[in-house]
């Protein structure tokens, strides 16, 4: 067969399987399963729902029959909303920097949960991107947005930003809780953490926190990241330890995503594993993994998909456009050049890519060489951080729009026999 003719094939499959995860991995009925624990309140429901995938949770959670909500909001990214909730109102707002409209929202959230009793529940959705779209902070934006950009820039880990986050928060680290007492809170979270750690999912709003003001500041010289002393003094205010009033109920991991795309891996006829759901490192360093589990089975005489899940970061060395599913298949690409019967495709399961309009991207062996044959040169755009760029000029963007979950990260090696 082919390159092209194996190259359409692999692509078929790729699609068919990260579809079918992502469609698997959609907060619908597991939301509905999760309220079945909730009875109506003597008092007021009150509805609110933050993330990538607050709209699709909160508009699961109007059609359950036992419950009746008497007002809310829901804050999501731009784009990510799909109309009106009844008795909610609906904001978008940035991602992965906040904006002045995450700000404004979440004063709203904050003016409609206050002066709540003890026969109140605040029914609170949380998903991957809470972080940045539900915050109200005790600086100013625009150093917000400074620190934010510089932690994203350095490489920092997903623990790392949230750690500093919730100390200048007002409503993470378990102080949104403490916001809404005495009403208790029932949370509902789509985890897009590693380990699925409540005090991490959106930097844990309603959870006692077990970071510390040391280790912020530690952080921060870490990454040689400078503050004013307003930041330094906001940073020691140490978040709550303790959290009494809140419940939170687990519906969708990033571990189910790799079992769902094995699932359609194996319909497909091939070989599946899942080696870890729990990838943290550099999005360059995953390229090379999947590359190199490529070159050790490209001579198999079974289709095999080998499976990872997790959350990879980009240290930024260029001003390029792209997101880190995008450089680790640029990545995978250079390392898997000329092999003639594989793919490579990593793709983030909330639809996003960093500040672009693709989900991730896949890798050929075709895929190097094409870069070259259009007048490209794609280790300059890989030390520019310009995987969008590459891609889109091979037509090996994968965009799939917001799909309404976050549980991060799907990466995949598939493999065919040589001669199919």
């Amino acid at each position: 067969m082919s390159f092209n003719k194996l190259n359409s094939v692999l692509a078929d499959h790729a699609r068919q399987i990260y579809t079918h995860a992502i469609t698997k991995s959609l907060p619908d009925n597991a939301v509905k399963n999760a309220l079945c624990k909730l009875t109506q309140p003597k008092g007021k429901l009150i509805c609110i729902a933050i993330g990538k995938a607050a709209w699709q949770m909160a508009n699961a959670a109007v059609t359950v029959e036992h419950l009746t909500i008497h007002s809310g909001a829901v804050i999501t990214k731009y784009g990510h909303s799909n109309g009106s909730i009844p008795n909610l109102d609906i904001f978008e707002a940035g991602h992965p920097v906040p904006d002045e409209n995450g700000l404004s929202a979440t004063r709203k959230v904050l003016e409609i949960t206050k002066d709540l009793t003890e026969d109140d529940v605040v029914l609170f959705f949380i998903s991957g991107g809470g972080s940045a779209l539900f915050e109200d902070v005790c600086c100013s934006l625009s150093q917000l947005q400074d620190i934010t950009s510089a932690l994203l820039a350095s490489g920092a880990s997903i623990d790392e930003i949230n750690c500093i986050r919730k100390h200048l928060s007002n409503v993470k680290g378990g102080r949104f809780a403490e916001h809404c007492k005495p009403a208790k809170v029932f949370a509902v979270a789509l985890s897009d953490v590693l380990g699925d750690r409540l005090d991490t999912i959106a930097s844990g709003p309603a959870c006692a926190d077990s970071s510390t003001s040391e280790q912020a500041l530690a952080i921060l010289n870490k990454y040689a990241i400078s503050v004013c002393d307003d930041i330094v003094q906001a940073l020691n205010r140490e978040t709550p330890k303790l959290v009494t009033n809140s419940e939170h109920v687990i519906c969708g991991s990033v571990s189910a995503l790799c079992k769902h795309a094995k699932e359609k891996a194996e319909e497909l006829g091939y070989v599946a594993k899942i080696v870890s759901d729990n990838v943290t490192c550099q999005a360059k360093d995953m390229g090379k993994t999947l590359a190199d589990v490529v070159i050790e089975h490209k001579n198999t005489s079974k289709p095999l998909a080998i499976i990872y899940g997790g959350e990879t970061v980009v240290k930024l060395n260029g001003n390029g456009k792209g997101g880190r599913n995008q450089e680790l298949a640029l990545w995978a690409a250079k390392y898997i050049n000329g092999i003639d019967n594989v793919a490579v495709f990593s793709v983030g399961s909330d639809g996003t890519d960093g500040p672009t309009d693709a989900a991730g991207g896949i890798a050929f062996g075709t895929t190097w060489q094409s870069m070259i044959n259009c007048g490209l040169d794609p280790q300059e755009m890989l030390n520019n951080n310009d995987s969008y760029n590459a891609l889109k000029q091979v037509g090996s963007l994968i965009i799939t729009g917001p799909t309404g979950t976050n549980v991060n990260d799907l990466y995949v090696a598939l493999i065919l026999p040589k001669g199919e």
